[in-house]
C-alpha cells in the first residue's frame, strides 16, 4: 500500500482544518469589536441629530420598524420625546443615500445627518456637515408649517438652496425630508392632539 498520498491527504486535511479553526477564532474575537465600533458609529450620528433634544435612554436600541423607516426613539424617563427616522434614498447623484432624519412630537426637524453617500467630492459632498452648514437648513421646520411646493430646492421653486453645479444631491435630500415628515404626520394617534403613533 503506497501511504504518500494518504499522508498528503492527511497533511491537507490537517491544514485546513487549521485554517478554519484560525478564521472562526478570528471572527469570534473580531466581531464583538466590529459590533462596538458600528455601535459608537450609530450613536455618535443619533446624537448630532438630537443635540437640541435632552433623552437619557439607550436610543440605539430603541427601534421601530414601519414600512421603508427604521425609527428610533429618544426618551426622557418613560416619554418619548423625540424619534429618528433612518431611511435611504435612490435619488442621488451617484446612488444611495443614508439619512437620518429626527423630528420632535409636534412634527418639529430636529435635524437631518447624513450616514451614507457616494456624491461627488467637492460638489456634492457638501451634504456632510463638516464640508457645509447646508443641513442646519431643515432646523425647526415642519412639513405642516410650508406649503408642498416650498419643500423643494430653489430651482424648483423652493425654499431650499442647491449647491453651485449640484443640484441632484441637494434635491434629493430634500424630497427624502419632505416624504419622511409626510409618513410622520400620516401617523397619528387616535387621540385628540393627533400626536404621532411613534410617541405613545
Amino acid at each position: 500500500m503506497n501511504f504518500v498520498p494518504f499522508k498528503a491527504a492527511l497533511h491537507l486535511a490537517v491544514f485546513s482544518l487549521l485554517v478554519v479553526g484560525s478564521v472562526s477564532m478570528m471572527f469570534h474575537i473580531t466581531k464583538d469589536k466590529i459590533a462596538a465600533n458600528e455601535y459608537q458609529a450609530l450613536l455618535s450620528s443619533l446624537q448630532q441629530v438630537l443635540v437640541a433634544q435632552t433623552y437619557d435612554n439607550d436610543v440605539v436600541n430603541s427601534v421601530l420598524n414601519r414600512g421603508n423607516y427604521k425609527i428610533y426613539q429618544a426618551k426622557q424617563g418613560n416619554k418619548v420625546v423625540a424619534v429618528i427616522l433612518q431611511t435611504t434614498t435612490t435619488e442621488g447623484y451617484n446612488g444611495d443615500i443614508q439619512l437620518l432624519i429626527a423630528f420632535d412630537y409636534l412634527g418639529k426637524l430636529l435635524g437631518v445627518e447624513v450616514l451614507k453617500h457616494k456624491e461627488t467630492p467637492g460638489l456634492g459632498d457638501k451634504i456632510e456637515r463638516q464640508k457645509s452648514d447646508w443641513l442646519l437648513s431643515f432646523q425647526g421646520k415642519a412639513v405642516t408649517m410650508m406649503q408642498t411646493s416650498l419643500w423643494a430646492v430653489k430651482r424648483d421653486g423652493g425654499e431650499f438652496e442647491q449647491f453651485t453645479g449640484a443640484t441632484i444631491t441637494p434635491r434629493a435630500i430634500v424630497n427624502a425630508v419632505k416624504r419622511a415628515g409626510q409618513f410622520f404626520n400620516d401617523n397619528p394617534t387616535p387621540s385628540p392632539n393627533g400626536q404621532s403613533q411613534f410617541f405613545k
